[in-house]
């Protein structure tokens, strides 16, 4: 009984319990997510050739830059091929006068087509196809240009021949027709003439009736400067085109085109004629190797002519000088003279020529095809190419520090090495030299031991097995040589029969085993 009721006082309270326990609440709807703000799309980039500093070839590298925006008064430019010129050596290699501190964009020229209209443009269209000068900044997929500095291409032209013309056409152009006054019947001397200014201003020069056009290139590039239009090319590395010049010309020539600086701006001021000119364009002088040359610097320097007014009026001669990116402020000046260039190659006059286009991964390898004077006409970048490999036998640009000589404790500690290895060698030279052939034979023979005498009959047919063994061994071609065993007489004393073992050359006995030691001697020196 105490048992059930106890069981029943538990139910009871349990139950209870159950009662009391407060009824969950029924969960309520979650809230709908607020919608997340739509992730800004990323800015867009453009392959960009940067120079990181001054130096070799190492300093200049393809980055992912961000695409520029067309701004007021300019237009957005995909470019298809870009000119590399002389003067982007010179800012490598931290010469340049007109420098930025890097990291900096370099190219002041392309060309390719019109993608987007900045306000207040007028006479251009998205799709043109179009050529653009610029300060720098050309070495990029797309560019922002001033509409000022674009200029609709001829449609007969390709991007390459757009992106070869205005620097070069344009420095050829100043200096011929401006500077130099170049009139029917002058005579001009154009240095560096399978170069991209060297080129245009040949085909300028051309233009002018009767003009006699002087060219100094090395002699591998005359055939095509001659077809280019120069009279009288000069390999300027095995002559002094001075005194070629005067052998032709005993007066000299009328205007001088000088992009060589130091020394031969002398050279050029003296072949003048009265009344002559010489227009200096550049210092190449001073660019050697990958490098900047603080002595080749030096040296041009020192060398470079200073002439007073005096002297030029007592010879009536004038000197000029000329570099396009100074025009910054004479953009109408610039616009007419590239318009009179556009129509020369409308009219056929001009036409420049592409030595080789080199993608923007390549750009060192174009600027070593410049800097080692292997090119014909215009190098070339193109943001659109494919890198491809270099030829065999091309040595790839190397970084300067691969080139550097390594430490004098290197150099000596090798060179200690190298005498080491040398001296070991004499010595076993030397004792190789102590072992006469007939004691090498004779332990061949005898099984390893030189002091066993074998009979005669015994050693004869021994020198033949090994003859035999010889002739296997020589190439076809060669004859063995014969080996005899010198024999004197059978009844001689034991050691008159071990002198007998010995094997001869060449039919000739041997009186001992010092003198046929000697003649191995002689051989082997």
């Amino acid at each position: 009984m105490a048992e059930g009721g106890d069981a029943a006082t538990v139910a009871h309270e349990a139950g209870n319990a159950v009662q009391e326990t407060p009824k969950a609440e029924p969960e309520k709807a979650a809230a709908p997510a607020e919608p997340a703000p739509p992730a800004e799309p990323a800015e867009p980039t453009v392959r960009t050739i940067v120079l990181t500093g001054h130096g070799g070839y190492d300093k200049l590298s393809v980055q992912q830059k961000p695409q520029p925006k067309a701004g007021k008064g300019e237009v957005l430019v995909r470019v298809k091929a870009a000119g590399l010129n002389f003067s982007e050596l010179m800012v490598r290699q931290g010469l340049h006068d007109r420098m930025t501190k890097p990291p900096v964009v370099l190219g002041m020229e392309a060309a390719g087509v019109i993608e987007e209209l900045g306000e207040d443009v007028s006479g251009l269209e998205v799709g043109q196809n179009v050529i653009c000068l610029a300060q720098t900044g050309m070495w990029r997929e797309i560019v922002a240009v001033p509409a000022t500095n674009v200029f609709i291409m001829p449609e007969e032209m390709s991007y390459e021949e757009g992106a070869a013309i205005p620097l070069s056409y344009l420095t050829a152009y100043f200096m011929l027709f401006d500077f130099g006054n170049l009139r029917p019947g002058k005579s001009l001397l154009v240095h560096i003439a399978a170069g991209g200014v060297g080129w245009a201003a040949t085909q300028l020069a051309k233009t002018v009736d009767n003009v006699t056009i002087f060219g100094t290139a090395s002699a591998s590039k005359h055939d095509a400067i001659k077809e280019n239009g120069v009279d009288h090319p000069i390999d300027y590395r095995t002559r002094d085109y001075a005194e070629e010049i005067k052998n032709i010309s005993p007066k000299g020539v009328d205007v001088v085109l000088d992009p060589l600086g130091g020394a031969d701006t002398s050279k050029g001021l003296q072949l003048l004629r009265p009344m002559g000119k010489i227009v200096t364009y550049g210092s190449a002088n001073m660019v050697k190797g990958e490098n900047r040359n603080l002595m080749k610097m030096a040296k041009t320097l020192w060398q470079s002519t200073s002439v007073s007014p005096v002297s030029l009026v007592k010879t009536n001669k004038a000197i000029a000088g000329f570099q396009l990116a100074h025009l910054t402020g004479e953009i109408e000046l610039v616009r007419s003279a590239f318009q009179d260039i556009l129509n020369m190659y409308k009219d056929g006059k001009i036409k420049p020529r592409i030595d080789s286009v080199w993608a923007f991964e390549q750009v060192a390898e174009a600027m070593q095809q410049m800097n080692e004077r292997r090119n014909i006409g215009k190098v070339i970048l193109s943001p659109e190419k494919e890198p491809t490999k270099p030829a065999e036998g091309d040595a790839a640009p190397t970084s300067p520090l691969k080139k550097k000589k390594p430490s004098l404790f290197r150099r000596l500690s090798k060179r200690a090495s190298r005498s080491k290895d040398e001296g070991e060698k004499k010595d076993e030279v030397k004792n190789a030299k102590k072992e006469s052939p007939i004691k090498k034979l004779r332990a061949r023979l005898s099984g390893g031991d030189p002091n066993i005498e074998d009979t005669d009959k015994q050693t004869e047919e021994k020198v033949d097995e090994a003859v035999k063994e010889e002739k296997k061994d020589e190439a076809p071609a060669e004859e063995p040589e014969k080996i005899e065993v010198a024999v004197e007489n059978p009844a001689e004393t034991d050691d008159a029969k071990a002198a007998a073992a010995d094997v001869v050359p060449d039919d000739k006995p041997v009186e001992n085993e010092e003198k046929a030691d000697g003649d191995a001697s002689q051989e082997a020196n």
